[in-house]
């Protein structure tokens, strides 16, 4: 009870008024999945598993992309010289629809395949669906993989039968302290002092020279990463510290040595997600066909590109995603000993997969970034045929340097991690070693707060 009055006040003073869409979301699932579980009925189980998808993604695409389809139908319509002037809701976007959305909806599915029995009381489904860490930005969590856990953490203390308690461990204390000062260190060391630079470039994107660009793009990818990871590290450590474990977000993407890999480790919640309930229900019964495959994957990442927001730019960055993974699943398919390869194998091949992989990688940030579709065209233009101008590059770079220095730091950092486990090195130094490596970490996001903190990226979604 407290951890769920806990989850809604933060919630609340988060969303507001709002938190009635998340209380409807709970209640609907939580009895639509009871009544799946309850019934023999196929068709009746359909039917609820439809109301539930109905009521869930109706909300979803009410509140998110209302505005967005008004924009198209008014587009269309001046276009067809029907002249319409549909008005705009103008609708506040309701923090973390996407993620407790998709939570409550792979409950319902699980439970109507037949993997997942209901939740025992409504108050373990109610904390599952709120849980603090996380609801906000994600990542996207599983009920069978968290439900579990409540059950095995929460015991019986002795005083009393009805009063349970949750133990804090030492070690675990420790983990998801160093997990949440990584988290910080990410957002208000590296984030938001790399945030100025992707600014000044992309404020006017129209003009820019090609390793302008090339550099937009870096800096975005790095500030993007340190931005929503950091987040993540920190809902990590934070359930940690209370005994729940929720599962890694990202796992060094930027070591991916081609597209498929890369979303095996970033946002591995959300890649996953769409990958169990969309990817797979489309192929399952044409596995064999090419083009079933193929088609299934634009689908998959339309919607992954969807999911982000409600622009042309999003959807813009999913089908290149879909083209990237189409591309290689084909050149596998057509190329099968690529795989047995002996240059693509030793360790210069991987270097140059890691960097071509990273390549399109940082060129789809540009349509993250860049919302105009005239100015994402000429970015991405600029991006693939290089002018070779350096002037206004290195007056960017000149007045520039910090930001510039950290991305350099944060490769060299992130290279390291390849190679260590740094938060969980950093928990189990000596205590008086890991206070002073906080206290360091801790001074240099003061050091170089300039109390303009940036919003996290992902609270748009």
């Amino acid at each position: 009870m407290f951890l769920v009055g806990a989850s809604y006040f933060f919630f609340y003073f988060s969303n507001n008024y709002l938190i009635s869409l998340l209380i409807f979301s709970t209640l609907l699932d939580f009895y639509v999945g009871k009544a799946i579980f309850a019934t023999k009925d196929k068709k009746k189980k359909k039917i609820l598993l439809l109301s539930s998808l109905a009521g869930n993604l109706g909300l979803l695409g009410f509140f998110k992309y209302a505005d967005f389809a008004i924009l198209q139908f008014n587009i269309l319509g001046q276009e067809l010289n029907l002249n319409p002037d549909i008005p705009f809701l103008n609708l506040a976007l309701p923090i973390g629809i996407s993620f407790y959305t998709f939570q409550t909806i792979s409950y319902t599915l699980d439970i109507y395949r037949g993997s997942l029995t209901p939740s025992k009381s409504i108050w373990e489904f109610v904390l599952f669906v709120s849980f603090f860490p996380q609801i906000v930005a994600g990542p996207i969590l599983r009920a069978s993989h968290f439900l579990p856990q409540l059950r095995e953490k929460i015991s019986n203390n002795g005083l009393s039968t009805r009063l349970r308690t949750i133990t804090i461990h030492d070690t675990a204390l420790r983990f998801g302290i160093s997990m949440m000062a990584l988290g910080f260190f990410k957002k208000m060391f590296f984030a938001d002092n790399i945030a100025p630079l992707v600014n000044e470039i992309f404020q006017v994107p129209y003009g820019l020279e090609s390793f302008s660009v090339l550099l937009g793009s870096i800096a975005f990818g790095v500030q993007i990463y340190c931005d929503f990871s950091g987040y993540s590290d920190i809902a990590i450590g934070a359930a940690a510290i209370l005994g729940f474990h929720i599962p890694a977000n990202f796992n060094k993407p930027f070591f991916a040595t081609s597209p498929t890999e890369f979303w095996r480790k970033w946002h591995i919640s959300l890649s996953s997600w769409v990958r169990d309930y969309v990817f797979y229900p489309l192929v399952i019964n044409n596995k064999k066909s090419k083009l079933r495959i193929a088609s299934s994957m634009f689908v998959t990442f339309f919607l992954i590109g969807l999911w982000h927001g409600a622009g042309w730019n999003f959807i813009i960055f999913g089908v290149m995603h879909g083209l990237y993974v189409s591309i290689q699943t084909a050149i596998r398919a057509v190329f099968p000993s690529l795989q047995n390869n002996s240059f693509l194998n030793s360790k210069s091949g991987k270097i140059f997969s890691i960097l071509l992989t990273q390549y399109f990688v940082f060129m789809a940030w540009l349509a993250f970034r860049v919302h105009d579709f005239d100015d994402l065209m000429y970015v991405l233009y600029k991006y693939m045929v290089w002018d070779f101008a350096t002037t206004e590059t290195l007056q960017i770079i000149s007045h520039n340097q910090i930001p510039i220095a950290l991305i350099i730091r944060f490769f060299i950092l992130h290279f390291i991690s390849f190679k260590t486990n740094i938060v969980k090195s950093l928990s189990e130094i000596k205590i008086v070693y890991w206070i002073i490596a906080l206290f360091g970490m801790m001074t240099l996001i003061l050091f170089f707060y300039d109390l303009t903190p940036e919003e996290f990226i992902y609270f748009r979604f």
